[in-house]
């Protein structure tokens, strides 16, 4: 899965340019998925694939999280880990490590960073049928009609106890984790967004407590036919 995952990746970024005005009338379709820790958004992300791929027959759908990161650590000839710390850590490098990046002609600034991770969730988002899991996709697709922008919630009672069975932790150390994850999460946030921005563009707000995944799966699938972001897709298809 990952092969194909990272595969599905380098096709999408030998398409045209994806900053075309013209292209984004007809952008995507793409949904993104923000969540809460604890909230399982991996799992349901699959389920909601899986859904779409057997029952509306349009292309097949793919789930991108961490493949993003890994193609940007390719696209700039790094480590996976140093990519993701540029996003999570507010104190990205120390005094030593800026002292040595003046002698390293290896050295990739925090900037082409993450335009290099930019540019990989908006050529996916654009080419369509991708369902990106965090990663501020929301923000980096919101002027993208054809896209369905979600956001998972639940109570803090119950994100402990599925990130205690997860990770096999005590009580105290999950909720350490919740705390620590969500910090990152924000900084992440934060390197993508603008002034203009509004961090509540959500089209949905769903509570993970009230619904069994099957009945959110449900509530997505009528959502997203309702605001008509597959109707682009289907005359693609039948274009083809």
């Amino acid at each position: 899965m990952g092969n194909e995952l990272m595969n599905y990746l380098n096709r999408r970024l030998k398409k045209e340019d994806p900053f075309e005005k013209g292209r984004l009338a007809t952008a995507g379709p793409v949904i993104t998925i923000s969540r809460e820790v604890g909230c399982g958004g991996i799992k349901l992300a699959k389920k909601i694939a899986c859904r779409l791929n057997e029952q509306r027959f349009l292309d097949d759908w793919r789930v991108l999280s961490k493949e993003i990161f890994q193609k940007s650590a390719n696209e700039l000839e790094m480590d996976t880990e140093h990519v993701i710390r540029v996003f999570t850590e507010s104190d990205k490098y120390t005094f030593e490590e800026i002292i040595k990046a003046f002698n390293n002609r290896n050295f990739k600034s925090e900037r082409r960073i993450t335009n290099t991770v930019k540019d990989i969730i908006r050529s996916c988002a654009v080419e369509g049928f991708a369902i990106i899991v965090g990663r501020a996709g929301h923000i980096v697709t919101n002027d993208i009609k054809n896209a369905f922008h979600i956001r998972l919630i639940a109570p803090m009672e119950y994100r402990i106890k599925a990130v205690q069975e997860k990770k096999d932790l005590n009580r105290d150390n999950a909720i350490e984790f919740i705390h620590r994850v969500e910090k990152e999460r924000v900084t992440f946030r934060n390197a993508f967004k603008d002034d203009n921005y509004n961090q509540d563009n959500f089209d949905m707000v769903l509570n993970r407590a009230s619904f069994s995944d099957d009945d959110i799966v449900d509530i997505i699938e009528n959502a997203i036919v309702k605001k008509g972001i597959l109707t682009d897709a289907k005359l693609r298809v039948q274009y083809y």
